[in-house]
């Protein structure tokens, strides 16, 4: 069967990226991958780009596996997604995560919350716009995604994964940015992970720029990563965690290059894409 035909990138986001090199391969309905190339400040930029008016792809949050049954474990992404099976069509790291490997946000886990904490967070349920704020501790519920989930009892069905800062909201960029309080974190180039939501498409991004590689590429700092989830047309989007941790694996197949001389390193939590018919179904 033939492929159906990849949307082409708003129409910004080349221009902002300073691209000379644009890569473009479908990972399946729904869902394209893109690669820009920047070969004078360098940078290399890793796109996902999930279309959410399809009811079958969803996120999913990843924990990895606790160790002999004590403390929290850490994984490499490419291993969280291999374990989670058939269905997952690409991710990339989540959280981030303290030296014992528990992650510093919230986490909900297929509705069971495992962590609640006053930082931003990405929340998704099937059928229902992506959500990105602070979540609100009210009794024995955790607000997130404009109603009430148990902290108890599982929906069945909610992810939610943690970051920091928020970049967008409303469309408006949030703040400084940190770039007053936190200066080497946000003023200076780093690798960074970012996801976004464009509503008036129903497009989902998630997003990687390689950095710490001097020859290959810089990184970005938090007002350069705004800006290029400006030109994605995001109106919501949120830093996940960076730095080494930063990778995107598609369809089995690391695409990013992580700045660790050691190479992928093991991280708390990664955030899925996986392919799913059941997110369809109206019990939802």
């Amino acid at each position: 069967l033939p492929s159906e035909p990849v949307p082409t990138l708003p129409g910004t986001v080349v221009e902002v990226v300073g691209a000379s090199d644009v890569q473009v391969t479908s990972v399946g309905p729904g869902l394209a991958y893109y690669r820009l190339r920047n070969l004078e400040i360098p940078w290399a930029v890793h796109l996902l780009r999930m279309d959410l008016s399809r009811c079958d792809l969803g996120l999913e949050v990843l924990e990895a596996p606790v160790p002999d049954g004590a403390g929290r474990g850490r994984s490499p992404v490419t291993e969280l997604l291999s374990a989670a099976g058939e269905g997952i069509m690409g991710g990339v790291n989540g959280d981030f995560f303290t030296p014992e490997g528990l992650p510093v946000g919230t986490e909900v886990v297929g509705g069971t919350t495992r962590r609640v904490r006053n930082r931003p967070a990405l929340a998704w349920h099937p059928r229902e716009d992506p959500w990105m704020g602070v979540p609100r501790l009210d009794r024995d519920s955790v607000l997130v995604l404009g109603w009430e989930l148990s902290r108890f009892f599982s929906d069945g069905g909610t992810e939610v994964i943690g970051g920091f800062p928020l970049i967008l909201k409303d469309g408006q960029v949030v703040g400084d940015l940190e770039v007053g309080e936190r200066p080497s974190f946000a003023a200076e180039r780093h690798p960074r992970t970012v996801v976004g939501f464009d509503p008036q498409d129903d497009v989902f991004w998630v997003v990687v720029v390689d950095g710490r590689q001097p020859d290959f590429s810089a990184g970005m700092t938090l007002p350069e990563l705004a800006g290029l989830m400006e030109a994605l047309d995001a109106q919501e989007a949120l830093n996940l965690d960076g730095g080494g941790s930063s990778v995107m694996v598609v369809d089995g197949t690391t695409v990013s290059r992580p700045s660790d001389a050691e190479g992928e390193r093991p991280v708390a939590n990664a955030l899925g894409i996986r392919r799913d018919s059941a997110f369809c179904r109206s019990e939802y």
